[in-house]
C-alpha cells in the first residue's frame, strides 16, 4: 500500500505560508512601536491602520468608478487645477469591487486582495526558487518578509497585486508558458504605472526565453506578448474615457495637479527624493516612541538599500555568467524587472511615491538565493532594521 503523496505537497506548500505569516507578525509588531499622525496607538489588524491617501481614491474607484472635475466646482478655496481620481490604474479597484461581491465591505474588500496578493507572491517566488527548503532559499523568504518597501504590501495599494502579476509573468517565461507571462504581464500594468516594465520585460524575452523556437518565432512571441500587455494601459484609458468624455484624462489630470506626464532626468530626480523634507512635512502629534522619533528620515537610507539591493542583484548576475557562462531564463527575467522597476520612478518623476514603487523589485529576489551567505545575513539585518523604520513611517501617517 502506497503512501498518499499529501502530505508531502503539504509541507512543500508550508514556506511561503509561514512567509507570509511572518511578514504579518513583523508588520504588527512594528505598528504596535508605533502611533498614527493623531498621537493615537496603531490597530494593526483594522482596514483604518492599512489605508493613506492613494487609498482612498483606489476605494472610490471601486464603489463609483472614475471621475474628473475642475477642483473650483466643488471647493471654493481650492487652487484652479484638475481634481478627480483617473491618475490610479483600475487593475486594482475591479479586484476589490469583485470580491466585494461577495457582501463585504470595500475596505475589507480591499484588505482581502492585498493580503490573498502577498500569499500568492510567496507562493510564485517558492516556486521560482524551486520549492526546496534549503538555507539559500530559507534565507531568501525571511528576506522577502522583510523586502525594502514591503509595509506596503499591506497596505490599501495595489503594490502586492502588481508585484504578483510580474512574478507571474516571470513565471509563464520560465516555464515557456505565453499565455500566463501575457496575462500576468497585462495585469501589472492595468495595475500601476511601473507595471509598464512588464511590456520592456516580455519585448527583451526573445534575447533569453522561448529557447525551443526559431528567431522570427522568438521574436513574434515577445512582441505578441509585449502589445497584449500593454493594452493594459488602453483597458485604462478606455475606462476613463468611458467616465470622463476625455481620453486624455490622466495625463491631464497629471500635468494639471501634479507637474508630473514628462521624462526626467534620473539621478536629478534621485536627489530630489532623497533631499524631501518629510519630517518637516508629516510629522506625528503628541509623544513619539522612540521607533518613530528615529524613523522621521528613513526614506534616506531607503534610498540607500535600494540602491544596494540592484547592485547586488547585478553582481550576483555578472558572477554567474562569467562563472556558469549562463543564466536560467527566470533569472534573466529577474535581472531585467530589478533593474526596470528600480528606474522607472525616477525617470517618470515619483518623488512622493519611489519607496513604495520600489518594493516591485521583489523578483529579484531570485537572484538573491544565488548570492553567497556572507551576503545573505546582512541583507537580511540591513532589510530588517530598515523595514521596521519605514514601516513606522507609514504607520504614523509620514508616509502617504
Amino acid at each position: 500500500m502506497t503512501e498518499s503523496p499529501r502530505p508531502g505537497r503539504l509541507r512543500a506548500a508550508l514556506p511561503p505560508v509561514v512567509a507570509w505569516l511572518v511578514s504579518n507578525l513583523v508588520t504588527w509588531a512594528v505598528a504596535h512601536a508605533s502611533v498614527a499622525g493623531d498621537g493615537s496607538p496603531v490597530a494593526y489588524w483594522s482596514t483604518a491602520a492599512r489605508r493613506r491617501w492613494d487609498s482612498e481614491h483606489y476605494l472610490s474607484i471601486a464603489r463609483g468608478g472614475y471621475e474628473m472635475f475642475r477642483c473650483r466646482e466643488r471647493y471654493a478655496n481650492f487652487p484652479d487645477v484638475m481634481c478627480g481620481n483617473v491618475a490610479w490604474f483600475p487593475g486594482y479597484p475591479m479586484a476589490v469591487r469583485a470580491v466585494s461581491g461577495t457582501g463585504l465591505s470595500y475596505e475589507l474588500s480591499a484588505l482581502v486582495v492585498t493580503e490573498a496578493a502577498l500569499l500568492g507572491m510567496f507562493a510564485v517566488l517558492w516556486w521560482l526558487l524551486g520549492a526546496v527548503l534549503t538555507r539559500a532559499t530559507g534565507l531568501t523568504l525571511a528576506i522577502g518578509t522583510v523586502f525594502p518597501g514591503g509595509v506596503y504590501f499591506h497596505a490599501l495599494f495595489p503594490v502586492a497585486l502588481a508585484t504578483l502579476a510580474l512574478l507571474v509573468c516571470v513565471a509563464g517565461l520560465g516555464r515557456g508558458s505565453w499565455w500566463t507571462a501575457t496575462a500576468g504581464g497585462f495585469v501589472a500594468v492595468a495595475c500601476h504605472p511601473v507595471g509598464a516594465v512588464a511590456v520592456v520585460l516580455l519585448m527583451s524575452s526573445a534575447l533569453f526565453a522561448w529557447r525551443g523556437e526559431t528567431w522570427p518565432r522568438r521574436c513574434a512571441k515577445a512582441a505578441a506578448s509585449a502589445v497584449v500587455a500593454g493594452c493594459g494601459v488602453l483597458w485604462a484609458k478606455w475606462l476613463m474615457w468611458q467616465a470622463t468624455g476625455h481620453w486624455d484624462a490622466y495625463e491631464t489630470i497629471q500635468r494639471s495637479s501634479y507637474g508630473q506626464g514628462d521624462l526626467r532626468q534620473p539621478f536629478a530626480e534621485m536627489a530630489r527624493a532623497y533631499a524631501v523634507p518629510f519630517r518637516d512635512w508629516y510629522t506625528p502629534e503628541g509623544h513619539l516612541p522612540w521607533l518613530v522619533g528615529h524613523a522621521l528620515a528613513a526614506h534616506r537610507p531607503q534610498l540607500w538599500l535600494n540602491t544596494a539591493f540592484v547592485v547586488l542583484v547585478v553582481a550576483t548576475a555578472v558572477v554567474l555568467l562569467v562563472r556558469e557562462r549562463r543564466l536560467s531564463v527566470v533569472e534573466w527575467a529577474a535581472l531585467v524587472l530589478t533593474v526596470a522597476v528600480f528606474l522607472v520612478p525616477f525617470v517618470a518623476g515619483a518623488q512622493m511615491s519611489w519607496y513604495r514603487n520600489h518594493a516591485q523589485m521583489f523578483a529579484g529576489l531570485v537572484l538573491v538565493r544565488r548570492m553567497s551567505p556572507w551576503v545573505q545575513v546582512p541583507l537580511l539585518a540591513a532589510c530588517a532594521a530598515q523595514y521596521a523604520l519605514l514601516g513606522a513611517m507609514f504607520f504614523a501617517g509620514v508616509l502617504v
